[in-house]
């Protein structure tokens, strides 16, 4: 059974809710993070010498951050709590309400298979994020961390939200977020019993700060001394019901298709797929097995061969085990995804929505073809997982999006 355990959370005074938290940094682009580094309350202002400065040398710029936070700290414009969990409540502009808890999971739990990734690594982003909070060490941006439906925690979770909470205003976005402190001790007894019966937690979202997180861990226990309660032990996360989430689908845009004209790819394909063209009718594959191919100003419908997907069923039987394997693979010669100059990743939204976003995308003369992908449901997110298989990188797009810099876990040494 995973450990998940409560943390000192470090987070904005009411006076600064509208300002310092943010979106995930990489949602913006450079003259967005400069339009909003202008706010000196803000997160990404704080950040501002790490994402923003001319200067190469990478260790002043993050000195420099670290030095940000600890002055912003000082001014009391962020307060430390005492040791508790986190009940955090999102509710978006379409109504859609996501909630779960916040606390700290054990990178040896992790290291040991109690806490399960369905998705691999790009290898330079992992490195960046170690180094980053090698000498920044915070962590921002909780780890999203999913697990089958507890009843008892759902009650629990009712009854603390008839409670005021310490946080609550609504994003730039539309989404309202509330949070409730948990410090009293029979509450916190009670969720760690509760959660003691969870077996296993499923990686859900942020593979990349979680390896970082290891990688830093393994690092810095190498400094000091180990006796395993260290902050650097520990990863920030927010875990959440399976009720609670949704996974979007996350689509692949291809930059050439050569040797191959269009004619030539569309016939190969048909080796594995069956090929519906639907012309200019924008298509969103509504099933597994399914996939939406875009090019050359048309769409068709993929559909696994029925002999591919008998031949698989007991092994692996994911729509992204098929593109890579026989569209990339066999096809392509691609050999890896995540290592391919080739590929490239763009959000979908379950909805006809995103593969418009694909088209336009291809539409722009960037890319030759895109592909669209039915959603991975959580059964075979799990399934993944518990066989210790691995998919490419950027297979699933969960929600809920927790906002950066909410609450902050600080993992410097004393």
């Amino acid at each position: 059974m995973p450990i998940f355990k409560p943390f000192r959370g470090i987070r904005p005074q009411e006076a600064y809710l509208r300002d310092f938290p943010s979106e995930s940094i990489d949602k913006f682009s450079l003259d967005e993070l400069l339009e909003k580094a202008q706010n000196k309350d803000s997160y990404i202002h704080m950040l501002k010498p790490y994402l923003l400065s001319k200067s190469k040398d990478t260790d002043r710029n993050l000195r420099k951050t670290r030095k940000n936070f600890e002055e912003i700290l000082e001014e009391k414009k962020l307060v430390q709590d005492d040791i508790c969990y986190y009940l955090y409540q999102q509710t978006s502009s379409d109504n859609s309400i996501y909630r779960g808890l916040l606390g700290l999971v054990n990178i040896n739990d992790f290291l040991e298979g109690k806490i399960k990734k369905h998705e691999s690594t790009l290898k330079l982003r992992k490195e960046r994020l170690a180094y980053y909070l090698s000498k920044v060490h915070l962590q921002s941006e909780p780890v999203l961390l999913t697990y089958p439906t507890n009843s008892k925690i759902e009650l629990f979770m009712n009854q603390e939200e008839k409670n005021v909470p310490v946080i609550n205003f609504t994003s730039e976005n539309g989404t309202r977020h509330r949070i409730w402190k948990i410090d009293n001790r029979l509450k916190i007894k009670q969720i760690k019993e509760e959660l003691g019966r969870i077996e296993t937690f499923y990686v859900g979202d942020g593979h990349h700060r979680l390896d970082a997180c290891v990688s830093y861990g393994k690092n810095q226990a190498k400094k000091y001394k180990k006796t395993g309660t260290e902050p650097y032990n520990f990863v920030y996360s927010f875990i959440v019901s399976r009720d609670s989430v949704r996974i979007h689908d996350y689509n692949r845009l291809l930059k050439n298709i050569h040797p191959m004209d269009a004619s030539s790819f569309l016939k190969k394909i048909e080796a594995y797929f069956l090929v519906h063209e639907k012309g200019e009718t924008p298509y969103f594959p509504s099933q597994k097995f399914h996939m939406s191919l875009y090019m050359e100003r048309k769409f068709y419908s993929l559909h696994v061969k029925h002999e591919l997907r008998k031949k698989h069923a007991e092994n692996n039987d994911l729509d992204h085990f098929f593109l890579e394997k026989y569209l990339f693979g066999n096809i392509l010669q691609i050999e890896k995804e995540s290592e391919s100059n080739n590929v490239d990743y763009i959000k979908g939204t379950s909805s006809l929505e995103g593969i418009l976003q694909m088209k336009q995308k291809v539409d722009s003369g960037i890319y030759k073809a895109g592909i669209g992908i039915h959603p991975v449901s959580f059964h075979d997110l799990t399934k993944v997982c518990d066989r210790n298989m691995i998919m490419p990188p950027k297979c699933t797009l969960m929600e809920p999006k927790p906002m950066t810099a909410l609450v902050i876990y600080d993992t410097k040494q004393p």
